[in-house]
């Protein structure tokens, strides 16, 4: 996960200002993280049928090495100058393709490995959030400074190695099996059809008011971070003369606050309130990054925005994490899990549409304002809704139960 992730955070940076410094189109650029995040989310809605049946280690280290030989390619063919703008965007596509089962096979993975480690799950999906956090601290740091020095084709040339390295990782070191066990395929031939287990994982999804609240609550707020990182924030630093180190710089102290509240969130999570602990954290994590980046001040100013920014932010994806996964009985984990992320990143291939469009059309102050009212009125009014209180119930829908054992359900907030 730490190289994959970290190859992908190199990306965000090199990608976008390898646009930027090409065309000197914001427009472009947005379209580029488009035609990368419209793949990833549609594949992941769609993949969780075939993974539930599979082996999540094999489609893990299969999905990577197609990511690395798509992102080796980019900066291959710009340096023989055969890259013209619409092959970018397929080989940006093919990337998104691949990176979508891969990230998903690696999350269905979590709850065995915390079985295997015999540790809380929030302590489990702590440490996969400070794995998350890690790379997304080296990765902005890499970045940053490998653009800045080498320019935007090195980065690209990094994110490959990292997908290609985190490819060899699973296929050698992760033991075989793990992550099946799920729903084997057997010989029966009543067996369902992957269209019914579709449909299966959609009815699970619909059924349960505080799956659904979370997924439209960060539907949203992805597409607002996904304008943020693709485009706002890389235009903000061409317009300020900050440049890319300045992005990287701010990627590395928001990352390093989040692997802290990532630490903290492993340690003691599953002692907490969660449903306070997850609103405080969005209360930091969204609208200040977007709001401090309106005022012309230097760049060590906005560090004390950004570092307890990414302290919340560390805690939202344990918490989160562990609710899902015990809520999601194990068999229907890679269905659920699949089509609720993708419910929840559709957002992501517009934030960078949104905002690029947004900036040509209105200038970068007015839309960096906007997002950031926008992101603290969605959190805040989200977090009225009733649901919630069931954040802070544990429930054991399938995760350590046998399929006959997994409690009735209904249809109504109060399950």
């Amino acid at each position: 996960m730490a190289l994959a992730l970290t190859g992908t955070r190199i990306s965000v940076i090199a990608l976008p200002w390898f646009v930027l410094v090409t065309t000197g189109s914001a427009t472009r650029t947005g379209l580029v993280a488009f035609c990368e995040m419209a793949p990833y989310v549609l594949v992941k809605a769609l993949i969780g049928p075939l993974l539930d049946r599979s082996s999540p280690r094999t489609v893990s280290w299969s999905a990577d090495a197609v990511s690395a030989t798509a992102a080796l390619t980019i900066p291959a063919l710009h340096t023989a100058d055969l890259l013209s703008f619409p092959v970018l965007l397929a080989l940006v596509a093919v990337i998104g393709t691949a990176r979508s089962p891969g990230d998903l096979a690696k999350e269905v993975m979590i709850p065995e490995a915390a079985e295997r480690g015999r540790i809380p799950l929030e302590r489990a999906t702590g440490l996969a959030g400070v794995t998350e956090r890690l790379a997304f601290t080296v990765g902005p740091a890499a970045g940053g400074s490998l653009v800045a020095l080498l320019g935007p084709l090195a980065g690209l040339a990094v994110n490959a190695a990292c997908f290609a390295a985190g490819s060899v990782v699973i296929a050698l070191v992760v033991p075989r099996g793990i992550g099946r066990g799920a729903e084997h395929p057997g010989h029966d031939e009543d067996a369902p059809g992957y269209w019914r287990r579709l449909g299966e994982g959609m009815r699970f999804l619909r059924r349960d008011p505080l799956l659904l609240t979370v997924t439209a609550m960060i539907a949203i707020t992805n597409l607002l971070d996904a304008a943020f990182s693709s485009v706002l924030l890389p235009v903000w630093a061409k317009e300020s003369g900050n440049g890319p180190a300045a992005v990287g710089l701010i990627g590395t102290v928001w990352g390093l606050s989040a692997v802290a509240g990532s630490l903290v969130a492993a340690a003691v999570a599953h002692r907490l309130k969660r449903r306070i602990v997850f609103f405080a954290g969005f209360l930091l994590a969204g609208a200040p990054r977007f709001l401090i980046l309106a005022f012309d001040i230097p760049v060590w100013a906005m560090l004390t925005v950004f570092f307890p920014s990414g302290f919340g932010a560390g805690f939202l994806n344990p918490i989160l994490g562990a609710v899902l996964y015990e809520r999601i009985p194990r068999r229907l984990l890679g269905r659920v899990r699949g089509l609720g992320t993708s419910l929840a990143w559709m957002g992501i291939p517009l934030g960078g549409l949104v905002a690029g469009a947004a900036v040509s059309s209105f200038g970068l102050l007015p839309a960096l304002v906007t997002a950031g009212v926008t992101y603290f009125l969605t959190t805040n009014l989200a977090g009225l809704r009733p649901e919630w209180r069931q954040m802070d119930r544990k429930h054991t829908q399938g995760r350590n139960l046998p399929e006959e054992q997994v409690p009735a359900r209904k249809d109504t907030a109060d399950t």
